[in-house]
């Protein structure tokens, strides 16, 4: 009974708990944001990349009103923890997602690790880096019989529109 008391009650608490406390947890997620945009794809556990995925997307949100914007800087200033990844993030991440209005990032969970401590992992990117996918593309198989059926099909409508012509 405890234990379902203690799980409805949240006692204002709104974030996870990660690292030794609020200071921590802030400079643990800059760090993270910080390699995000520099290397556009990072791996680290799955509740930090969930975590993480919420700043990178306001961070891109304010980068789109673009670097005269006063308040899109000092978000930069503050999240980037290395200052020359400012003009990436205005010149190349913001232009970009410009036509698009949210999901910017993709996040995959990945298989755990044998010898480590068994956290879940996932991999954060940002969407249209210049890395291989991480999902394989699918590929049409040609062979089938729905494929040749089709196949077929197109090509006698299209004997058929040039002989009405």
């Amino acid at each position: 009974m405890r234990l379902t008391l203690q799980l409805l009650i949240s006692h204002g608490r709104v974030a996870r708990k990660m690292g030794l406390g609020p200071e921590s947890r802030i400079n643990m997620l800059r760090n993270l944001l910080t390699g995000l945009v520099r290397h556009e794809r990072i791996e680290t556990t799955e509740a930090r990349a969930d975590e993480v995925r919420f700043y990178a997307e306001k961070l891109v949100d304010y980068a789109k009103k673009g670097d005269t914007d006063e308040k899109a800087m000092k978000m930069a200033s503050f999240w980037l923890t290395e200052k020359d990844l400012v003009p990436k993030l205005f010149k190349v991440l913001a232009p970009r997602f410009e036509p698009h209005s949210n999901g910017y990032t993709r996040m995959a969970r990945i298989p755990n690790k044998e010898n480590l401590d068994k956290a879940k992992m996932a991999v954060l990117e940002y969407k249209g880096n210049p890395f291989p996918p991480l999902y394989p593309v699918k590929k049409k198989n040609e062979l089938a019989l729905v494929n040749q059926l089709l196949k077929g099909y197109r090509e006698e409508r299209a004997q058929h529109l040039a002989s009405k012509a």
